[in-house]
């Protein structure tokens, strides 16, 4: 299996170089050449397996210059069991009907992005012993609240790696923000940023292709690469959790092998969603992804009109981890929708950075819309959502989850579609305490700290808080740098004592 770039498809790269680079050179991002693809009589060997097993029989068809040995022990390092609080790793829970709910936050940091960012740090130190000739590996990463403590807990003591975390001095809950500026580890620095998610994105993809700024780094035995969902090592974990689901749903008997299920995903740089594209493209029976956004509805609005336009008003809502207006992963459904077209996505990329928006053509969006829906909702809704659920079946949603709760109603409502179908439910209640306990007690929270707050949820809900948010509570914060997005590269230098 070899990757090329959304770019420049002239370019061909193994697994382990994608993994240890990050991006490619001319700022496209790397994507497989092929999609293998899985029988539904494959498929069904997988339902009696663990979480760790059916990953390895996913990961190997991409991963194909690991040895089965290396494939083991970053798959069994990843996903022990003392990490997640979950036997299942990622558990699937009927709430109703045709309705589960896809827990992918039983993780030591409480999001779905553990379910990556426990395998990436293993993935990169295997593919760095393969391409990276001893460089220390500078990740760098930009974060809209989840990706960052799970990147840094992820790579925390790793050797020959430093990471560096930037993210939205505003845009984070208090929790999110406690997790990241109390984090341990050596070869770990994190640093706030006067603007939002996009700022920061913008700013860590300029400095990926900085020509000055890498050499200043080679000098040093240093080369950057990614945590953030543009590195294919983060991606391509998350196809894994889609064929796990299916399994339960088999095991559970709500569907018979070969059955079409719908999946339900919270968006914002599209990589969870585009991780379920590529389950489908490679046999797993999803008849619809349905993307759903809070009130950055940049990709409903794209996937409605096939107008992409991110010259619009930001909004920072209750679901931070979805406060974005440039999703990143898009262009790696662009270039396989396409037919691989790289000078079309190179072309709209350009416009993208150029203009703020790109439109693509009728027969594309017809292409994409044949696999896609879309749909938004607004704060008020979210809230209602999350005490609706609570009081009717006594399952409490984070804010992220709610959105894709409300959107699939609306969705179900508006085309009767309601085969069985997956949300993914991507973080812990408890990492938005106040916003979930308000909603619960429909806008009448008290005034109490964040972790008195986390407390009053567990009185008034029941629901378990997890160990790791209940630890933050004495621990010392270690990180309060500030700077502006214009200032972020000469941060990169100080962080790194350069």
């Amino acid at each position: 299996m070899l990757y090329t770039s959304t770019r420049d498809k002239s370019i061909k790269v193994t697994a382990a170089q994608a993994i240890a680079q990050g991006i490619s050179e001319e700022g496209g991002l790397f994507v497989p050449c092929e999609i293998p693809h899985f029988s539904i009589e494959k498929i069904s060997s997988m339902v009696s397996m663990s979480y760790i097993e059916r990953a390895k029989i996913v990961l190997k068809e991409f991963l194909t210059d690991f040895t089965d040995e290396e494939l083991d022990y970053c798959v069994n390092g990843a996903y022990a069991a003392e990490k997640f609080s979950s036997e299942k790793i990622a558990p699937t829970v009927n709430i109703d009907g045709n309705k589960n709910i896809l827990e992918l936050w039983h993780g030591p940091t409480c999001a779905f992005k553990d379910m990556a960012l426990q395998l990436l740090p293993y993935l990169m130190t295997v593919s760095a012993k393969k391409t990276a000739d001893g460089k220390t590996i500078v990740i760098l990463v930009a974060t809209s609240g989840d990706t960052g403590k799970a990147a840094l807990e992820g790579f925390k003591d790793v050797d020959h790696t430093k990471i560096l975390v930037f993210y939205p001095v505003d845009g984070v809950s208090p929790m999110q923000k406690l997790q990241m500026t109390t984090q341990e580890g050596e070869n770990v620095a994190v640093c706030a940023i006067n603007g939002n998610f996009d700022d920061a994105q913008s700013a860590v993809k300029s400095i990926f292709t900085n020509g000055e700024i890498k050499d200043e780094l080679a000098k040093k035995n240093m080369m950057f690469s990614s945590a953030n969902s543009i590195n294919w090592g983060r991606l391509v974990p998350q196809i894994v959790y889609y064929f796990s689901a299916y399994c339960d749903l088999i095991e559970m008997g709500k569907i018979n092998a070969g059955d079409e299920m719908n999946v339900v995903v919270p968006t914002g740089n599209f990589g969870n969603i585009l991780a379920g594209y590529y389950a489908k493209m490679m046999g797993l029976p999803i008849k619809t992804l349905v993307c759903a956004s809070n009130s950055n509805n940049v990709l409903t609005d794209f996937l409605t009109t096939g107008t992409y336009n991110k010259n619009r008003d930001f909004y920072t809502t209750t679901s931070p981890s979805m406060d974005i207006l440039i999703s990143s992963n898009l262009e790696r459904l662009l270039y396989h929708m396409s037919g691989e077209d790289d000078k079309l996505v190179s072309n709209l990329m350009n416009q993208l950075a150029e203009n703020g928006k790109y439109s693509i053509s009728d027969k594309l969006l017809a292409d994409i819309q044949g696999i896609f829906s879309a749909g938004y909702t607004s704060e008020d809704s979210v809230d209602e959502t999350i005490k609706a659920h609570f009081d009717k079946y006594k399952y409490l949603c984070d804010t992220h989850t709610a959105v894709a709760v409300k959107v699939y109603d609306e969705y179900v409502n508006e085309t009767g579609d309601d085969i069985p179908t997956v949300i993914d439910s991507t973080a812990s209640p408890y990492k938005f305490s106040a916003s979930v306990l308000s909603a619960v007690l429909g806008g009448n929270a008290p005034e109490l700290d964040e972790f008195e707050m986390v407390g009053e949820l567990n009185k008034v809900t029941g629901a378990d808080i997890p160990k790791p948010l209940a630890s933050l509570k004495d621990k010392k914060v270690r990180f309060e740098n500030v700077c502006n997005k214009e200032d972020m590269s000469q941060m990169v230098f100080k962080l790194l004592d350069l």
